[in-house]
């Protein structure tokens, strides 16, 4: 069981965390000239941002599955991988908007419409996503199970709804990279 002290450490540190990710996203969308960190451009980002979408929104439905069984263990193994390809995600999201300049979407008519409500809606929830799924990791790996369920209940649908828009964004996208 957690205790207060490690409270007082953790939610600060969840709350910074919080706020840092969607400002640097932010910042480094705007920036006014590109870096080539990985000495090339490097065109596969959207296509492995894709499939850490995937998989990872295939981990968060196999997770919930596993722990509707009961079957604990591997409810938590599945959230950590899905989480740490949400991590992996995240870094590499970074690198890709500081190396390479943003693509403009092409369509038109009412896939427009979609592609822009699936975007903006991605790009929203991508922001509420990180203290959720912080404070449901902290929760469940410190055993707070009783608060852990809780927040799960919201984390779950907005976390698997990100995963799978990130698929949609790309797949709208891919005609355009």
């Amino acid at each position: 069981m957690i205790n207060r002290a490690t409270d007082k450490v953790m939610v600060p540190a969840i709350l910074a965390v919080s706020v840092l990710v969607p400002v640097l996203v932010l910042i480094l969308m705007y920036l006014p000239e590109r870096y080539d960190l990985l000495g090339g451009r490097f065109n596969n980002f959207p296509l492995f941002h894709a499939v850490l979408n995937f998989f990872t929104a295939v981990f968060l439905i196999l997770g919930f599955f596993a722990m509707r069984v009961r079957e604990i263990n591997w409810h938590r193994n599945l959230m950590i991988s899905a989480f740490s390809l949400s991590a992996v995600f995240l870094i590499s999201y970074v690198i890709s908007k500081i190396s390479n300049e943003p693509v403009p979407y092409g369509g038109e008519g009412v896939l427009r419409y979609v592609y822009f409500f699936i975007l903006i809606s991605h790009i929203l929830l991508s922001a509420i996503i990180v203290p959720l799924v912080l404070f449901t990791m902290y929760r469940g790996l410190s055993g707070e199970i009783e608060k852990h369920r809780k927040i799960a209940r919201y984390t779950y649908p907005v976390w698997l709804y990100v995963a799978v828009t990130g698929v949609l964004v790309y797949l709208f996208m891919a005609p355009y990279y």
